[in-house]
């Protein structure tokens, strides 16, 4: 009944909005497109204004927006602003119906100008949408912000928004509102990353020098993205600059980067390449080539990662842009010594082509294709045997979108995503090298996933915006096939010209699966397809919430939120991933639910002193699984109570900028034995703890974690076009020796039994590993 009531709801906004547009025929439409004048990338989000009648519009993905004019006007000014950016203001003639304007904004780096024009603040924009959960964050601000070893991390700067739980010590595991890792929509360019991490979760995939700007959205979904349950990370990569060739790059403590851009023709077409490297193994491999010959020789493994961007940016026309993109990324590890040598490999594979095209001032489509693998492989050969582990997952996709503007206020989007997708699960491979003993195992799936969404969103009155839409996804495999209707839907109003009351209901469906038994990120995980045994994930989400802004440069948001979940996956006790045939016989099914009536976020981004102050307060359950906890409700690992985050950005000048961030989680659940049985198989020898004895799941709780980081920039600049910086970065400050995870280990007692002296177990200690100390960094950066 909801679907269908809400679909009639949305079609009743389609005719009427209709019947606005006839009455509105007497307006002029302003339209056009926002650049960055060096790099000519669109603008994303910034203020385009009108005074002389107070109207007002963001620009979208691709820059562009559209304004609706009275004609009475013979000309009027147009003020643009964007934060980072010297403000633009143009006087436009109003001497046809539809104008359009290509305009361009200089970068004013950190140096953020203060702008007088209350009606065109960023901050005071957010008070006009209906859109909820939605936080950003540009490459420029991650690069300011204190990163371990140096290494600017965009998803570790996420894991300080609110509403987002991190991983362990060190990791960029993202668990946003009750979900888990695997429940985040990660894009790249359009194309789905599926796992975005380095060396075992500590680094993110992403090197911020290709990167443009990153989105999240935590609830309040828009139809046009689909497939997970918990959230959307869109990441967008840069074009290349169309006007000058440059180089730039960092030589950092583990790794070096670097970028070329510039234009294939001037004002036309442009290229970037960008890699990163970590060169860990060329040291390792040199004290093993020193020490080879030493009588105590145990050789260093070796381990090293790399990314590599590329992009190619084409105008074919004023109308007409074409962006080929690709992503190639790695890790690999390998040890090796007299009897033993181990080769363990992963990486990922993203590649889109992009065609928008603007038909006129109203209409415009963006017609896409994808291409993205995910693939590990663990091979181990010793004493004469060998073995092979490795899985897989593809996906082949065309996506196209529509987007209509009839008027300043309302905007129409609509398309169609079809992805081919190909599992290739826990695949084993094993046996003699002599060949007299071969064992093999591993699954292949294959099926394909299609979508229709349409959106509308306007504005009703002075004070109502709205946003309805709806995605009806399907998922075809073997002989099944899996459907569903997901509504969305998203509601503000103005209270006052300072307060914006927000609203959103979402319905979500996952199709893919990943089959992670430790509840983090792993390289090893197995992603999985939904069959007749393993039906398709779906939540349900409701957020409720308030926007402030007061004197124009603060922002504070408060959103409470609950989120049912269904056909939730965990791994029944003693699971064997890879020697079981039928792999669905190691799970179980069950469901789950999460709320927060506290997700509070306070925000400046005008100024010297800029940065954010987050609390979450929230409660995660999962329980109705037959085979854990006799189906009762129970605490997932990722479940915390408290989460809150400090950041300060304060630039001192030209030359210098310090930055500190402070974290604070409260602690994790885990499962630890309860006890264990012990026994001495011969009279006289020593009594082995040998059997754990677990009791009800995730019982345990973890010491509270935070940390303080700090970081400053020193920058030079020797001439026009040319600059360097260094980068200074102290991780964990006060050095807190935070828990990354803690095991049980037996306390003994020495005693005499019949005249032997043996070691008795007398009790458990629970015993704690961490990671980090304060670490400092220092990287220098550059540009010519």
């Amino acid at each position: 009944m909801l679907p269908t009531f809400l679909w009639r709801l949305a079609r009743a906004w389609i005719i009427v909005g209709c019947s606005f547009t006839c009455a509105s025929a007497q307006t002029c439409l302003l339209s056009g497109r926002l650049t960055d004048a060096d790099s000519r990338e669109p603008l994303v989000g910034a203020s385009v204004y009108c005074p002389a009648d107070n109207t007002r519009a963001l620009t979208d993905e691709q820059g562009r927006f559209t304004i609706a004019l009275k004609t009475q006007f013979d000309s009027f000014p147009v003020i643009l602003y964007q934060p980072g950016y010297h403000s633009l203001q143009r006087s436009v003639k109003a001497d046809s119906q539809a104008i359009y304007l290509e305009l361009a904004m200089e970068y004013a780096g950190n140096a953020i100008q203060e702008v007088v024009v209350q009606a065109n603040n960023p901050l005071r924009d957010k008070l006009g949408s209906a859109q909820t959960s939605l936080s950003t964050l540009t490459a420029e601000e991650a690069k300011a912000l204190p990163a371990l070893l140096g290494e600017v991390d965009i998803i570790k700067a996420l894991q300080l928004k609110p509403g987002i739980i991190p991983g362990p010590e060190g990791t960029t595991g993202l668990f946003v509102r009750g979900g888990s890792s695997d429940q985040n929509l990660v894009l790249l360019d359009g194309a789905t990353v599926y796992n975005a991490n380095h060396l075992f979760g500590f680094f993110s995939t992403f090197n911020a020098d290709a990167i443009d700007q990153v989105s999240i959205y935590k609830g309040g979904f828009p139809a046009r993205y689909g497939g997970r349950l918990s959230a959307v990370l869109d990441v967008g990569s840069r074009t290349g600059d169309l006007e000058d060739f440059s180089v730039s790059g960092g030589l950092g403590l583990i790794s070096s980067r670097l970028t070329l851009e510039g234009p294939l023709q001037k004002g036309k077409h442009s290229f970037l390449i960008s890699g990163r490297r970590t060169y860990a193994d060329v040291i390792t491999r040199t004290i093993n080539h020193l020490n080879r010959n030493a009588a105590d020789y145990n050789p260093i493994p070796d381990y090293y990662f790399y990314d590599l961007n590329a992009g190619l940016h084409f105008t074919l026309s004023p109308k007409d842009r074409l962006t080929v993109s690709g992503y190639r990324g790695k890790d690999d590890f390998h040890f090796v010594d007299d009897d033993f040598d181990f080769d363990f490999d992963w990486g990922n594979i993203a590649s889109t082509a992009r065609w928008r095209h603007l038909f006129n001032d109203q209409w415009s489509a963006d017609l896409s294709l994808v291409y993205t693998q995910y693939q590990y492989n663990i091979e181990n050969r010793v004493d004469g045997f060998f073995f092979r582990a490795s899985s897989n997952v593809q996906d082949i996709g065309a996506r196209a979108a529509f987007l209509y503007l009839p008027s300043a206020r309302r905007r129409v989007r609509f398309g169609l995503d079809a992805t081919g997708r190909r599992f290739d699960v826990a695949r084993l491979n094993a046996g003699s090298n002599d060949g007299q003993v071969r064992f093999s195992s591993g699954q292949r799936f294959g099926g394909t996933e299609v979508a229709l969404h349409a959106t509308e969103e306007r504005e009703i009155g002075a004070r109502w915006r709205l946003s309805a839409g709806m995605r009806v996804s399907a998922w075809f495999f073997e002989n099944q096939t899996f459907a569903g209707v997901e509504p969305r839907l998203s509601v503000g109003y103005a209270l006052h010209p300072e307060w914006t009351l927000k609203g959103s209901y979402v319905r979500m469906y996952q199709y893919a699966h990943l089959l992670a038994g430790s509840g983090l990120s792993l390289p090893t995980d197995l992603w999985y397809p939904s069959t007749s045994g393993l039906r398709p994930q779906i939540s349900d989400q409701i957020t409720a919430g308030v926007v402030h802004v007061f004197r124009d440069r603060y922002l504070l948001t408060w959103e409470a939120w609950y989120k049912k979940m269904q056909n939730q996956i965990d791994f029944i006790d003693g699971a064997d991933l890879y020697r079981t045939p039928d792999l669905e016989s190691q799970l179980t099914v069950g469901d789950g639910y999460a709320y927060s009536p506290l997700e509070l976020e306070f925000e400046k981004k005008d100024g010297r002193l800029t940065g954010w102050v987050g609390y979450t307060l929230a409660w995660v359950q999962r329980g109705g699984f037959p085979a854990i906890n006799g189906g009762r409700y129970y605490a997932p690992r990722y479940d915390a109570r408290h989460n809150a985050s400090i950041v300060a950005m304060f630039r001192q000048g030209k030359r210098w900028q310090f930055t500190t961030t402070f974290v604070y989680t409260s602690g994790y659940a885990a499962w630890l034995p309860e006890g264990r049985f012990s026994f001495s198989d011969i009279p006289g020898t020593p009594a082995q703890p040998v059997l754990p004895v677990y009791g009800d799941r995730n019982t345990f709780r973890y010491p509270a974690y935070w940390r303080i980081d700090l970081g400053a920039i020193r920058k030079f600049k020797t001439r026009k076009g040319a600059a360097h910086d260094l980068t200074f970065n102290l991780y964990n400050a006060t050095g807190r020796r935070n828990p990354y995870f803690i095991y049980l280990d037996p306390e003994y007692e020495t005693v005499q039994i019949a005249e032997q002296t043996v070691k008795v177990p007398t009790s458990i200690q629970a015993k704690q590993v961490s990671l980090f100390p304060a670490l400092p960094s220092v990287t220098w950066n550059f540009k010519f």
